[in-house]
């Protein structure tokens, strides 16, 4: 019997993954496959201003975008866990590696999503997919402390940022996503404390389709509403026919 396919997503924040690879967990779970995200911090601190305005204490904070991130991660058909590590900064410890290596043997990824690993406007993005891939190194290895079996070596998949051009983001991969835009726009929307990423991220889908399209040649007949998200390489592609 073949393995059920899985996906983990790293998030640095409770809503990275909604905003970058939504329409990516939706489609995998969509086929059945299990899907689980890690956040590694609430984005409190950084991703929260509406909060802070609002008078709301920093537990309070927590709790409203972990309910926000549950909410968002059931509209895609996701699991969702969090290491609450805190974030601006986010800080790289071998503890914290440690708990993601213990994620990666319990789940046993066959894709992996994660942030690029540069970016000048947010250092807490590039923290958490330096965690994630090394991470995935230790997890490898059979003799790492933690429980569980060995993994494979599951392909990993960069997710576009919210500032591309600065952060040397190329989109290698243009993934549709419009059969299940829907459930990713109704994730966005859980996200009351970025309501102005909403739009944002809806119109870029846009783009990336129009790109797909492209791409994708006149033989597919893909239509002009085709949506899209993007996403790098970060080891070759094993295969045995190029196409």
């Amino acid at each position: 019997m073949s393995q059920q396919e899985s996906m983990l997503v790293v998030s640095a924040h409770a809503a990275d993954f909604v905003w970058r690879a939504g329409g990516a967990v939706a489609l995998a779970a969509s086929r059945g496959d299990r899907v689980t995200v890690l956040c590694l911090t609430y984005g409190e601190r950084g991703e929260s201003a509406s909060a802070w305005r609002a008078g709301k204490s920093l537990e309070e904070i927590k709790a409203l975008r972990r309910g926000e991130a549950q909410s968002a991660a059931a509209a895609l058909g996701a699991e969702i866990g969090f290491l609450d590590a805190g974030d601006y900064p986010l800080r790289e410890s071998d503890e914290l590696v440690d708990r993601i290596v213990r994620v990666y043997r319990e789940v046993n990824p066959t894709v992996v999503l994660t942030h690029p690993l540069a970016d000048p406007y947010n250092g807490d993005h590039p923290a958490a997919a330096q965690m994630a891939l090394r991470a995935r190194v230790l997890a490898q290895a059979i003799g790492y402390p933690a429980p569980g079996e060995p993994i494979g070596a599951p392909p990993v998949f960069l997710f576009e940022p919210h500032q591309p051009e600065m952060c040397g983001f190329k989109p290698e991969v243009l993934l549709d996503i419009t059969p299940v835009f829907d459930a990713k726009r109704k994730a966005m929307e859980c996200m009351g404390a970025q309501q102005h990423l909403w739009e944002y991220y809806t119109d870029l889908a846009r783009r990336r389709g129009t790109q797909l399209r492209r791409n994708a040649g006149p033989n597919l007949g893909l239509p002009q509403s085709t949506l899209g998200e993007a996403y790098m390489r970060v080891f070759p592609q094993v295969t045995d026919r190029l196409s």
